[in-house]
């Protein structure tokens, strides 16, 4: 007997689940997700910003990476940046039309979250996911619904001839009106919950699989956009995919079961909103590394120190999560620089305040850090930042 999946059923999509179990998630969620914009909203226009920009930056980064795709985190960063308007401490933008193509689609769903959402809106998401491809072809249909002329949508892995089937989308002569149907929902009077509504929609928009290729990027897209309606903001605070791609074994098993199980969908509206509590606590580190960058070119500019380009991308390639040891060789590699002038710009650095030289045996070790003003009422109103990234220039 061939496997059916929830698309079948007779009552598709009428969704239920059970309200006593999911009410203390819920609640405690809302909690976490009031308390953190309460905290955010005690910073200035400019902090929030800068954390939003950070936030961001992840959810782009993380949500490519849960399908595989590798964007690289300085060009997303930018490319958000001029978008929005942020100054970003002397990063140079690198053009990369893939990259400005998801950038596009995330500024869309979560600056505009209030304007509904249409087919149109969706195959123009769709078309930024695949950039020089604005046309229907045989092999790839980009910015329109799938015709299946390839075969059924599958979510399948394994070798061919060997491989598993995990899902079987509607066939593609149903898409359209499916897709008319979640529209309709989406933007109308429903009273659901509006956490509820982001986990269902994103579970019924990946369950009709509209598209050939990104049905997850678009669909945790919409999943963001309903959590932006749901604080009644543009500026984002917490990042769903980075929890996401953490459990990301666990995302993709519950899926598949909630996909070929029946219409009751509370386990995935418990492991959803169990995701979302997560993503809100690891805010934390997200948004406080975002306010400390804030205050470092602050401080900068208070104390009136001129720093040049090569400097600001180095000081902000520290920010963003260096690896490993940062020497010479590196800062020569990173700025295109002389070995002289590295050594230079190094040295200027000391001299400034901004980095501190320790002597090692055989070597000079360079540990970063700045003082600088936490804007914060009354209490800690001056402390040091040390930042734990050792440098070591071999002289």
């Amino acid at each position: 007997m061939a496997r059916k999946y929830i698309h079948e059923l007779t009552n598709w999509p009428r969704f239920t689940w059970d309200s006593k179990t999911l009410a203390p998630l819920l609640s405690g969620v809302r909690l976490r997700q009031g308390l953190l914009l309460g905290k955010m909203r005690s910073y200035g226009l400019t902090s929030q910003w800068t954390a939003t920009l950070k936030v961001l930056t992840e959810e782009t980064i993380k949500s490519s990476a849960i399908e595989g795709v590798a964007l690289d985190p300085e060009n997303v960063r930018s490319s958000l940046a001029r978008r929005l308007g942020l100054d970003i401490g002397g990063l140079k933008a690198h053009k990369d039309r893939n990259v400005d193509g998801v950038v596009e689609m995330m500024l869309d769903a979560t600056q505009k979250f209030s304007k509904p959402l249409t087919r149109d809106r969706l195959l123009d998401w769709h078309a930024h996911l695949f950039p020089g491809v604005r046309t229907t072809s045989d092999k790839f249909r980009v910015g329109a619904w799938r015709d299946d002329s390839q075969g059924p949508m599958q979510v399948v892995s394994g070798p061919i001839g060997r491989h598993k089937v995990h899902y079987a989308a509607p066939a593609a002569v149903r898409v359209e009106s499916e897709m008319g149907r979640f529209l309709k929902w989406f933007d109308g009077d429903e009273q659901e919950d509006p956490l509820l509504k982001a986990a269902i929609a994103h579970l019924w928009f990946v369950t009709i699989h509209p598209f050939e290729d990104g049905n997850g990027r678009i669909g945790r897209a919409i999943a963001e956009m309903c959590l932006a309606r749901s604080d009644g903001s543009a500026q984002r605070f917490y990042s769903m995919s980075s929890q996401i791609l953490e459990e990301r074994k666990g995302y993709y098993e519950v899926l598949e079961k909630t996909q070929a199980g029946s219409l009751d969908i509370t386990e995935w509206l418990e492991w959803f909103l169990g995701c979302l509590d997560r993503a809100i606590e690891q805010s934390n580190q997200i948004t406080s590394s975002a306010l400390e960058k804030e205050s470092f070119w602050k401080t900068l500019t208070q104390r009136k120190v001129s720093l040049n380009d090569r400097q600001k991308k180095v000081l902000n390639k520290l920010f963003s999560g260096f690896e490993g040891k940062l020497t010479r060789d590196k800062w020569m590699k990173l700025t295109k620089a002389s070995s002289r002038t590295a050594l230079r710009d190094i040295e200027e650095l000391i001299a400034v305040g901004v980095i501190e030289q320790e002597e090692a045996a055989f070597t000079s070790e360079i540990l970063f850090w700045v003082e600088h003003t936490l804007r914060r009422p009354v209490l800690h109103p001056v402390s040091k930042l040390h930042f734990h990234w050792i440098a070591r220039v071999n002289f």
